[in-house]
């Protein structure tokens, strides 16, 4: 499986998905570290992918999702944006919502 495969089979099989520096528990960036407590404070089940851990995946996503900057927050595949854009969208209640809607029906509660 190439990187791109690997990228596209981690999106679909994960309905909120952030790329970040590092992990929710220990983030490798102030801007990751956002974006988790965001997530957090929504209460959302997301998994994450650490970037560090894979050079080939960290360059290939950026072509991607034409998106230069980590982390990259994915709901229901589509690129949400960076920290500021989720910050932009929990301030507003939109991120709320999307994060709602991305697990709603789902099982794994």
């Amino acid at each position: 499986m190439d990187v791109i495969e690997r990228i596209e089979s981690q999106l679909a099989g994960n309905p909120v998905l952030l790329y970040m520096k590092g992990t929710p528990a220990f983030p490798q960036c102030g801007f990751s570290g956002r974006a988790v407590q965001i997530l957090q404070h929504c209460g959302a089940h997301f998994t994450h992918v650490n970037i560090f851990e894979d050079p080939e995946l960290r360059d290939a996503l950026k072509t991607y999702s034409n998106w230069p900057t980590y982390p990259q927050l994915y709901i229901k595949g589509e690129l949400v944006g960076g920290c500021d854009i989720i910050m932009d969208l929990f301030q507003q209640g939109e991120l709320q919502k999307m994060l709602q809607d991305a697990t709603a029906g789902s099982t794994d509660d």
